[in-house]
């Protein structure tokens, strides 16, 4: 038994590879073509690919215990330590309780908004006028009358927003389709916030999406994203799909990755702007 804990070290550093190419492969940009989305098999995938780092870790502390065992003399075997071995092998987590809460790591991030691109604060105010004349950190009012005009206060599937009439009416196009698609994925779309006429923190005048009532923040049971980590909730990325199919950027392609964030999209607004609609 003395060379077992090097098999096992052999073997999974061959599997760990192929598990991995594997995935890389399943969550390719072809597996994001269009908003029907398997919602299903991208649980299992997420699944899957959670279980592999685990695998990591489990194989890091494994090697770390090899490296401890003393070497073999003449005729010295070493004797197993099953409690040892099975405190190993149980050491993550089993199952996965919460599929879409569930937090994952952003597969192929800087090309999720793939063909589109944002509108910009400085494409938007050419466009589009401003709010409100005088910005601040902190959500006001918007005062612009033909803005305002077309803002309008709704529940929108499973959630209530206050954002601009086309907007409004694309948000409801998106839900509907992932209502038909994941009845139980829509029953738990949670939102944080939609208008909020402000300057974007850090700025000294810049306008955020939001202050035009253009975006919205989004999550999965109430449960707040953390900023900039490049993970983000499985439901989301899901979303994520229809979203795109509408017109609408993701915020996880972001340099400074937002993950709840989705805002439509230069190509959308020019169209809006084009019929009329804005």
């Amino acid at each position: 038994m003395r060379y077992l804990p090097a098999i096992i070290v052999a073997v999974a550093l061959i599997m760990v590879p192929v598990i991995w190419v594997g995935l890389n492969f399943a969550l390719s940009e072809e597996d994001f073509q269009g908003a029907a989305v398997d919602s299903g098999a991208r649980i299992d995938i997420e699944v899957l690919r959670q279980q592999v780092e685990d695998l990591q870790q489990r194989l890091a502390a494994l090697e770390t215990e090899v490296a401890r065992l003393p070497a073999a003399g003449a005729g010295q075997t070493f004797q197993r330590d099953e409690d040892a071995e099975n405190a190993l092998l149980n050491s993550g987590p089993n199952d996965i309780i919460d599929a879409y809460a569930q937090v994952v790591l952003i597969a192929n991030r800087t090309s999720v908004n793939r063909g589109l691109e944002v509108a910009g604060p400085d494409y938007l105010e050419a466009k589009l006028g401003r709010p409100r004349a005088v910005l601040s950190d902190t959500c006001e009012p918007m005062t612009n009358e033909a803005l305002k005009s077309r803002l309008v206060l709704e529940q929108v599937g499973p959630i209530r927003v206050n954002m601009l009439r086309p907007a409004v009416d694309s948000l409801r196009r998106v839900f509907a389709n992932i209502e038909r698609a994941d009845p139980d994925l829509y029953a738990r779309i949670n939102s944080s916030g939609s208008l909020c006429v402000r300057r974007i923190r850090g700025t000294v005048d810049r306008l955020s999406t939001h202050s035009y009532g253009l975006a919205v923040d989004l999550n999965i049971d109430g449960h707040l994203d953390n900023f900039t980590d490049g993970k983000t909730q499985l439901g989301l990325t899901i979303l994520a799909d229809f979203f795109h199919a509408e017109g609408w950027v993701w915020g996880a392609g972001f340099r400074r990755e937002d993950s709840m964030h989705f805002e439509i999209s230069r190509k959308q607004l020019d169209e809006w702007l084009a019929e009329g609609a804005l």
